[in-house]
C-alpha cells in the first residue's frame, strides 16, 4: 500500500516558509518501518487542489495532506476535498463539540464566559465543516480537529499546516489505524563509496544486478566531493533481506572487475 504526502500553501512555494513536513513525515514513517512513496506541493489554488485530490481519491493510497483546513480566505482544502468527492460540506457534530470546548477553554483562561451566539463563534465553527461522511482526527494541541475520508482500500488524512499540530496528528493516525503495517515488509540496505569512476561506466552492472535479483533495487548517489572527500558515488542495494546480501556480493565482484576503488559504509 503506497503512502503519499500533499503539502498545501503558497507560503511554501514562494519561499516565505521552509517546508518541514516532508522530512518529519519521512522520519515518522521510517520509525515504524514504513516508507513514503510520493509527495506533491500545491499552492492555494482551488482548481489545482481539487484536481490533485480528485486524482488521489481515485487511488488506494494512504495520503496525508498538510495545510489549508482553517477558515480564512486562503484556506481551501476542506472545500476542495468536498468538491473532489462530489459531496457537500457539513458541520461534523464531534468537530462542533471540540471547537466549542476550545472556545470555552479560551474564555475560561481569560476569566470570561463563552458566548456561542456571537457571529465570530459561528465563523469558528466553519473549521468543523468537513466533506459529508468524514471522520475527525483529534488535535492534542488545541482540540480543533482534522478530518479523514476513506475511499476504496485507501484513505486521506487532512491535518493543519502547523507542525506542532500536524505531526502528533499524523503519528496518531499511523498508530491507531496502521499498526498492522509496521515493519510488515522487511528491508535491508548495503552500500559502498566508489571513488573517481563515472556512473555511466557502472550502469550496465547495476541493470544486471536488478535483473538477477528482482526483489532488490540498486541506488546510485553521485557527489562532486568536497574538501574532506574526493569525487565519489554512494552505490548500494536495498530491498528484500533474502536477496540483498547476494546482490551486494555481486556488486562488489563487479566493482573488482572494474578495478574500482571503494570502501564499505
Amino acid at each position: 500500500m503506497a503512502i503519499g504526502l500533499i503539502i498545501i500553501g503558497d507560503e511554501i512555494l514562494s519561499g516565505k516558509r521552509t517546508d518541514k513536513h516532508f522530512p518529519k513525515v519521512v522520519e515518522l514513517l521510517n520509525a515504524r518501518g514504513l516508507q513514503l512513496s510520493w509527495a506533491e506541493y500545491v499552492g492555494d489554488d482551488r482548481a489545482r487542489i481539487t484536481d490533485v485530490l480528485r486524482r488521489t481519491f481515485a487511488s488506494d493510497d494512504i495520503v496525508f495532506s498538510c495545510g489549508g483546513i482553517g477558515a480564512t480566505p486562503d484556506d481551501h482544502t476542506r472545500q476542495c476535498a468536498a468538491a473532489a468527492l462530489g459531496v457537500p460540506l457539513v458541520l461534523h457534530p464531534e468537530a462542533k463539540a471540540k471547537i466549542q470546548e476550545r472556545i470555552a477553554d479560551m474564555a475560561r483562561e481569560a476569566g470570561t464566559q463563552p458566548d456561542f451566539t456571537r457571529p465570530d463563534m459561528a465563523h469558528r465553527l466553519k473549521m468543523g465543516e468537513f466533506p459529508e461522511g468524514a471522520e475527525i482526527i483529534p488535535n492534542p494541541f488545541n482540540k480543533i480537529p482534522g478530518f479523514s475520508v476513506r475511499h476504496g482500500a485507501g484513505a486521506h488524512y487532512f491535518v493543519p499546516g502547523f507542525p506542532e499540530m500536524a505531526w502528533p496528528m499524523i503519528a496518531w493516525v499511523l498508530d491507531t489505524h496502521y499498526a498492522h503495517l509496521f515493519r510488515s515488509v522487511p528491508r535491508s540496505e548495503k552500500a559502498v563509496l566508489v571513488y573517481e569512476i563515472a556512473e555511466s561506466t557502472l550502469t550496465p552492472m547495476m541493470e544486471a544486478i536488478e535483473a538477477e535479483f528482482p526483489l532488490v533495487k540498486v541506488f546510485s548517489l553521485p557527489s562532486v566531493g568536497n574538501a574532506s572527500r574526493r569525487r565519489h558515488i554512494e552505490l548500494g542495494v536495498k530491498g528484500d533481506p533474502a536477496q540483498v546480501d547476494a546482490a551486494f556480493e555481486r556488486m562488489l565482484r563487479g566493482l573488482d572487475q572494474f578495478k574500482a576503488e571503494y570502501e564499505k559504509i
